[in-house]
């Protein structure tokens, strides 16, 4: 089996399980050694109350191929993080190819259908130093390493595009948001050194905590569909893990730098498909469903996978 990312090391910040777990153990897949980071561990939970943790996540990176290393780390504690790229420094010779900014844990500060100021300013506020401190903060620390070596690749992960519309809660759309900003003010000043950084994201994301919400598993995740017709589109985390393996593996990723990119769109230009065989392109339905010109358009999901 061809390895393209073979011998680089990867860290992905936030991949105790969703999104960041399926970029991972995609990594690991092509080859890579990844760090695994977060706050869910084995020997302790987390505030997110989830049973996912960072030794499986480094375990899954492992069968798949790579070299999976889970190191506890809280992102929004610098010294940690600070910890953190000091050992991948020594252990690696300095190198370090790929960052994955994905530190989110906002599910349950997430407040859905209330304006701003009939929400939490605390927990609002709190949401965004989860969501976006942890990104600044993981960044100015790992950097460096990127930078001395004149190569590599950060990717920051977000929910939709630089010009989607409001994502419906004030302090959700803000984050993500912002987190697309940050990928461009990378990009500015990272591309005189070399390195490239843009932000992606996946579609309707299957994570653990969407399927629990639902009910249903991966093996019966289509059951969920009369529940909500949308998740006839939903996605697998390993799709948006083989967006960003693609991307890491490509000579001319440069071409992307700044740019919000998405699962289905990257499918098309690499070829790779989620875990069943389809490519679900979650924002073709949407577009040519639900724009107001289209209302009450009936059209078959399938033919959007």
């Amino acid at each position: 089996m061809i390895k393209p990312l073979e011998g680089q090391i990867a860290l992905v910040a936030g991949a105790t399980r969703g999104g960041g777990r399926g970029i991972a153990t995609q990594l690991g897949a092509a080859g890579a050694t990844v760090y695994v980071t977060g706050r869910t561990t084995a020997p302790g939970n987390s505030p997110m109350a989830r049973p996912e943790t960072i030794e499986e996540t480094a375990e899954l990176v492992t069968a798949a191929g790579g070299r999976g290393i889970a190191v506890p780390v809280d992102h929004l504690e610098s010294d940690q993080v600070r910890d953190l790229v000091a050992r991948i420094e020594t252990e690696n010779d300095g190198r370090l190819d790929v960052l994955v900014n994905n530190v989110w844990g906002g599910d349950p500060l997430t407040v859905w259908g209330k304006p701003l100021w009939e929400q939490s300013l605390e927990t609002g506020l709190r949401l965004q130093r989860l969501a976006v401190d942890t990104h600044v903060i993981t960044s100015w620390h790992a950097l460096p390493l990127l930078v001395a070596r004149g190569r590599g690749l950060v990717i920051e992960i977000t929910d939709g595009l630089a010009d989607s519309e409001y994502r419906g809660s004030f302090f959700y759309d803000l984050v993500k948001s912002s987190v697309i900003r940050i990928a461009q003010a990378q990009a500015a000043e990272l591309r005189p050194h070399g390195v490239t950084a843009l932000a992606l994201t996946p579609g309707f994301l299957r994570s653990e905590f969407m399927l629990d919400h639902f009910g249903v598993t991966e093996r019966t995740w289509r059951d969920a569909i009369a529940k909500d017709p949308f998740f006839a589109l939903s996605e697998s985390p390993a799709y948006v893990g083989r967006a960003a393996a693609a991307l890491a593996a490509d000579p001319d990723v440069a071409r992307w730098a700044g740019q919000s990119l998405a699962s289905w769109q990257l499918a098309k230009i690499y070829g790779f498909t989620d875990v069943d065989g389809s490519r679900p392109d979650f924002a073709a339905y949407y577009a040519e469903t639900q724009q107001p010109e289209n209302k009450g358009v009936t059209v078959d999901p399938a033919g959007y996978r």
